[in-house]
């Protein structure tokens, strides 16, 4: 499956900044991970912090999936609304999910400034609409927030233009929030993590894996063997081989950088992020050299819409980003696509699979996989380590769908 086409930001950006080793010889280990993105480099970065021996293997070069297309928004709110999940999945299991999102972006700061990431700040995050269909939405979903707990502000037209500059009709203001550049993190998690014993191959795909009594044995490409008495999945929209396709939904998003405008005061007041209640989706943010970064107008998945589409998709997205900031300048310099899913109740799957013995999936679905993308690191050291973890059970492949 193509997980991105065009020219993503960050990977312009950063580039290649440390080299990794071909696995070229059989190795032994506790726990393989398999998976170089940010999912996999949390779930390295947990595990290595209790001294669990890893190993790390990714069929790319590092990163080069899905986290190089990620416009790295990290937020608590999750695909499915908060008064609308409630409906889905009960109030204290929606409330729950909210709340450990939320808790996620706290853990993230510490981990950011234990690894040395400096690319990552608090932003704000508006939660908006541009329709007057959508006033009740907006209000229902505010209260729902307040009753589980976050700060949130309700928005008007004239504050969303005072305080922003943007023409809207209404809004969720949230003070919890996040930006970062995952690509670059997952770096910064990897280095960190192999002081503490962890080995890293890229460009070593898995062929094979065989599920026995004691472990499991992989056999890459090159014909070497990784024996582990674990195996920690983190392979995310390409675990389908494995399970059942029927857990989630693909779909193609695209994103679109501006030029960076470093003679300018930053384009964006407040530096805040936004992202959009209506259809077709639209998220922005803003990055430290002062470019703006507008993302979304997602369509089914293809490989011939992903490949094709988005340079048209960069085109509707600046003149989405110019409706919404009349006079603010945006001038496209890269635009993106990339591959997404949706779980049909929003969450993630964490956990064991009945069919997959000694294995466990960290599989962040969704618009906040950052996010649980910690949450699934968590647990899943939890499990290794023998710890009961009360909310395994919210994200469990077992879980009524």
């Amino acid at each position: 499956m193509e997980l991105i086409s065009g020219y993503p930001f960050w990977l312009i950006h950063d580039g290649l900044p440390f080299q990794y080793k071909k696995l070229l010889e059989d190795t032994r280990t506790s726990v393989v991970i398999i998976g170089g993105g940010i999912s996999g480099a949390l779930a390295a970065y947990y595990l290595t912090k209790f001294g669990i021996g890893c190993v790390l293997v990714d069929g790319r070069t590092i990163g080069m999936g899905s986290t190089c297309a990620s416009t790295s928004l990290i937020q608590y709110e999750l695909d499915e609304p908060l008064h609308k999940l409630t409906e889905k999945i009960g109030r204290a299991r929606a409330f729950r999910a909210y709340q450990l999102s939320g808790e996620s972006i706290d853990h993230l700061h510490e981990i950011v400034k234990e690894v040395g990431h400096i690319n990552c700040e608090d932003t704000p995050s508006v939660y908006f609409s541009t329709h007057r269909s959508e006033d009740k939405f907006i209000q229902r979903e505010c209260k729902a927030r307040r009753e589980a707990g976050f700060d949130v502000e309700l928005l008007s037209a004239s504050s969303l233009f005072e305080e922003f500059g943007m023409d809207a009709r209404t809004a969720i203001l949230s003070q919890k929030g996040m930006q970062l550049n995952a690509y670059r993190l997952t770096h910064d998690l990897l280095q960190f993590s192999i002081k503490n014993g962890l080995r890293v191959y890229d460009r070593t795909l898995i062929k094979k894996t065989e599920y026995r009594k004691d472990g499991v044995v992989l056999k890459t490409d090159e014909g070497f063997h990784i024996r582990a008495d674990k195996m920690v999945n983190c392979t995310g929209y390409e675990v389908l081989q494995f399970i059942s396709k029927d857990i989630v939904d693909f779909y193609c998003t695209y994103a679109v950088a501006s030029e960076n405008q470093q003679e300018n005061e930053m384009s964006l007041k407040k530096n805040a992020m936004f992202w959009a209640t209506d259809n077709p989706y639209l998220y922005i943010r803003q990055t430290r050299d002062n470019r703006i970064i507008a993302g979304g107008r997602d369509e089914r998945f293809s490989n011939r819409a992903f490949r094709r589409l988005y340079d048209a998709k960069s085109k509707q997205l600046t003149k989405d980003f110019r409706s919404l900031f009349p006079g603010t300048c945006f001038k496209a310099e890269f635009a993106w696509g990339g591959t997404f899913g949706k779980t049909r109740d929003s969450l993630p799957y964490i956990g064991t699979y009945d069919k997959t013995p000694h294995v466990y999936y960290g599989l962040g679905f969704g618009g906040n996989g950052i996010s649980f993308s910690v949450i699934a690191a968590q647990i899943i050291c939890d499990l290794l380590l023998g710890n009961q973890n009360p909310d395994a059970g919210l994200f469990s492949f077992e879980r009524k769908r």
